[in-house]
Formats: structure tokens, C-alpha cells, sequence
């Protein structure tokens, strides 16, 4: 299985958040490989300077073959409060709409999720630890029964 992780890294704790995901795709047997827009952003350098609109370009085309190529999104969901990051959300939009599954993390439980994003999510869980060790072979759901809005 080939993943595609989907989540915010602007700030230190989404950062933090986003790395330890990474390392329970890293230690999951079931995972092949995994795609992590925030490792490809820093280690491979696009060719336009950052924040123009050719790199936005360079950006956007690699992370929508990265998509297309994957079996299964992972979603990080928490954002800033009750919110989903646009980029993230963009990404769910348009994983459900290639039919792949949607593993969606949502660790600050407390807040409410989106109601797009509950309703599209395969697999909902509150814990990273569960990434490690879910069978991406069979996918297992498990829906989203918590507050929305």
C-alpha cells in the first residue's frame, strides 16, 4: 500500500503532529511507502523560488501525481480549533472523489470535525499509535460518530 498523507505543518505542534504520523506509516508492516508533502517540500527543490506562482504550480502538480498514485490517504484533521486546514481539505475533496480510502487522525478530539470531512472519512481515529499498527491491506472503517459542524 502506498499512502499519501494529508495534514498541516506550519506551525511547531503540527509539525510535531505530521512527524510522529510518519514514523507509525515508518513502523506499520502494511504500509509500502508513504508520501509526506512536508518531507518532499523541504528535500526536493523546485526549480522556481518559493511562494511564486511557478512553484506554487510545481507544488500543486506533484502533490495531485502523488495522490493519484497513492491506494489510501491518511488525514490529519486538527488545525486550528473547529477549522481544517484548506490545503488538507482540498486533498480529501479530491481523494473521495478517486474513490481511495480515507484514514482520518483527528488527536485534539475535543473539537468538533467538519461535516465533509466525517462524512467522507473510511477509517476515524483519535490516535496516532492506531497508524502503526492498522491493516492497510484490509481496511478495516470505523465512522466518524462524534460532533460536527
Amino acid at each position: 500500500m502506498r499512502i499519501y498523507l494529508a495534514g498541516p505543518f506550519f506551525s511547531p505542534e503540527q509539525i510535531a503532529r505530521i512527524e510522529k504520523v510518519e514514523a507509525a506509516l515508518r513502523q506499520n508492516p502494511t504500509v509500502d511507502s508513504f508520501f509526506s508533502p512536508r518531507q518532499s517540500d523541504e528535500n526536493d527543490a523546485p526549480s522556481a523560488e518559493v511562494g511564486s506562482p511557478a512553484w506554487a504550480k510545481q507544488i500543486f502538480a506533484k502533490d495531485v501525481a502523488e495522490i493519484d498514485q497513492a491506494d489510501a490517504l491518511v488525514v490529519v484533521a486538527d488545525y486550528v480549533h473547529a477549522n481544517v486546514d484548506s490545503g488538507t481539505a482540498f486533498e480529501v475533496g479530491y481523494g473521495y472523489h478517486a474513490h481511495k480510502p480515507l484514514i482520518i487522525l483527528q488527536e485534539l478530539a475535543d473539537e468538533p470535525l467538519n461535516l465533509m470531512i466525517g462524512q467522507a472519512a473510511h477509517y476515524y481515529t483519535q490516535s496516532i499509535a492506531s497508524l502503526a499498527t492498522y491493516d492497510f491491506t484490509t481496511l478495516p472503517s470505523n465512522e466518524f460518530t462524534g460532533k460536527t459542524f
